[in-house]
């Protein structure tokens, strides 16, 4: 039975996928998603059924947003299935195939209607700006095989960690707009235990939408993935205390700027005073650098 090189599956993948890359499929394999034979000179060995999978994660990454464990633990379940000719949509398990393809249409309707909704988020809430990709680890030097697959099998030998830097992570996926979350499922995209969660919460950092009891929207899941990397990083849930009350104090200034053409109560002057408070923030925002990088520089100082 003849096999693909991980150069030949990437350009299978391409065309679906455009983001996909041979180090994307290299860390599906270090988190345990797939797990692709070995030739005895340590490349990978791809077969249709290992190509089926691979298609069936993107999916399930570009299309229900779940993150690299929900996959893996539905993988190993068997709620999801990747050899199955209809994928089924999240929630819709063991109905006939007429009903689930009825149902993935109705799913995929929905889906296209929330691209269109207005965010569940407090409409008081200020709007957030778009920051930069996640730093991207230089890609490693790899070697040709004799059938032009590129790898680098002595690197794929060495023990690999199970869970990365933040800085070589996949990008995390991101909430369809008027998507809302429970609080497992918050925990679960943001990597968080039910105990860091509660701490947050009972610092302020985090909170529930307004007028719902457990449930929560984008602007908590941004907060709980940055959190989750500080504590990781050493910082204690008090300490980020800090940044929610600098935040607050912010907000606030920024609030009294705009007052006078919130006053005129007129669509006009409604999208100015939000086109300022966004050209605020990033005003805010290059000064907390500038400031940062002041306090620090004498530690990169000979």
């Amino acid at each position: 039975m003849s096999h693909l090189s991980i150069g030949e599956v990437l350009a299978l993948l391409l065309e679906e996928f455009p983001d996909v890359t041979i180090s994307k499929i290299r860390f599906l394999e270090s988190q345990g998603l797939i797990d692709p034979e070995r030739t005895p000179s340590g490349y990978r060995k791809f077969y249709d059924d290992d190509v089926e999978l691979l298609r069936c994660i993107l999916r399930e990454q570009r299309e229900n947003y779940l993150p690299l464990r929900v996959i893996k633990d539905r993988l190993d379940s068997g709620e999801i299935d990747p050899t199955s000719e209809i994928p089924r949509p999240r929630g819709i398990k063991n109905m006939p195939d007429a009903a689930a393809a009825n149902a993935q249409v109705v799913t995929m309707a929905t889906g296209a209607h929330a691209l269109f909704a207005r965010t569940a988020e407090s409409v008081d809430a200020a709007p957030a700006l778009i920051g930069e990709a996640a730093p991207v680890a230089p890609p490693t030097e790899a070697v040709e095989s004799p059938n032009g697959e590129l790898d680098t099998p002595e690197l794929d030998r060495a023990p690999v960690s199970t869970k990365p830097p933040p800085s070589t992570m996949l990008a995390a996926p991101n909430l369809l707009p008027g998507v809302t979350l429970t609080k497992n499922e918050l925990c679960s995209m943001a990597d968080l235990d039910a105990a860091e969660l509660d701490n947050l919460e009972s610092y302020g950092l985090i909170t529930p939408l307004r007028g719902s009891s457990g449930i929560y929207g984008k602007g908590a899941l941004d907060i709980a993935r940055v959190s989750k990397q500080l504590l990781d990083a050493g910082a204690d849930v008090r300490h980020l205390r800090g940044w929610k009350v600098a935040a607050d104090r912010e907000v606030g200034l920024f609030e009294q700027m705009i007052q006078p053409l919130l006053r005129q109560r007129n669509p006009h002057a409604t999208g100015q005073a939000r086109q300022h408070l966004v050209d605020l923030d990033q005003l805010g925002g290059r000064l907390r650098d500038a400031l940062m990088q002041a306090a620090m520089r004498h530690h990169f100082e000979d």
